[in-house]
């Protein structure tokens, strides 16, 4: 496997998708435990998307999960589908299903990206007020997660930084409306300076039908217009890539 970039990717590759999600679970206990041992406080942001689902029910099924002490963490969204949080398209309505209402985390530690507004510029601007009130950061301060969970789309967008949208060249904000043009649901997504700011970060793929993109992602220059997961690329040395078998299977 060969990159022009400064970093070379980071991957562990597990044998199937059972195995990705117990990686999972092991790298957000071991990521959870270290922020609040040092900081008494974890401040971690997910996605969506069905690879996840199973690390999430694991969340909540996993005694060294749901014995962390979930008042110390606060949960942020990296992006949302802009419906109602009860809607099955909902990246706050997965995590509620399948582990937030499973451990002991306080209400006020669950920040998740309103959708409720009729102007969504007003919920990027009340979610970037959020992230800035929890973090207690100043106008021109960005925050530090302790680790960002993410994924890849098959067309190489993770967050909701698609190709050829003005979101993935937004580097004033904190987060910002993605407009879709075509059948999918308009967005709200953490811009990319906020994902290069984290900690740590962690990309889940999985499944046959990734195997193409993450060759082409992970061999490819750095392209961030066709590409826009390589905004990553400067920091590829945080990035932590968990990859089923099948996924990997062209590398």
């Amino acid at each position: 496997m060969e990159t022009t970039a400064k970093y070379k990717p980071n991957v562990e590759i597990a044998s199937d998708p059972e195995s990705l999600a117990q990686r999972s679970v092991e790298l957000f206990v071991a990521d959870a435990q270290k922020a609040i041992k040092a900081n008494d406080a974890f401040y971690v942001a997910i996605s969506g998307g069905h690879t996840p689902k199973r690390f999430f029910e694991l969340l909540g099924e996993v005694p060294q999960a749901s014995s962390l002490p979930w008042d110390k963490i606060q949960m942020f969204w990296v992006d949302e589908r802009y419906v109602g949080a009860d809607s099955q398209w909902s990246n706050y309505k997965l995590a509620a299903d399948t582990f937030l209402t499973k451990v002991a985390i306080p209400e006020q530690n669950i920040h998740r990206i309103p959708t409720e507004y009729d102007d969504f510029k007003a919920a990027a601007s009340r979610y970037e007020r959020t992230i800035r009130e929890v973090f207690g950061l100043d106008e021109n301060q960005r925050p530090e997660f302790d680790l960002i969970m993410l994924g890849m789309g098959a067309e190489g967008h993770t967050g909701s930084l698609f190709p050829n949208s003005y979101a993935r060249f937004d580097t004033e904000d904190l987060a910002c409306v993605v407009y879709v043009l075509d059948e999918k649901l308009n967005r709200i997504t953490s811009t990319h300076p906020v994902l290069c700011t984290a900690s740590h970060l962690a990309i889940l793929v999985s499944g046959p039908e990734k195997a193409g993109i993450l060759k082409e992602v992970l061999t490819s220059e750095p392209d961030e217009v066709r590409y826009p997961i390589h905004a990553l690329w400067p920091i590829l040395n945080k990035v932590t890539w968990l990859v089923d078998k099948e996924a990997a299977k062209a590398l």
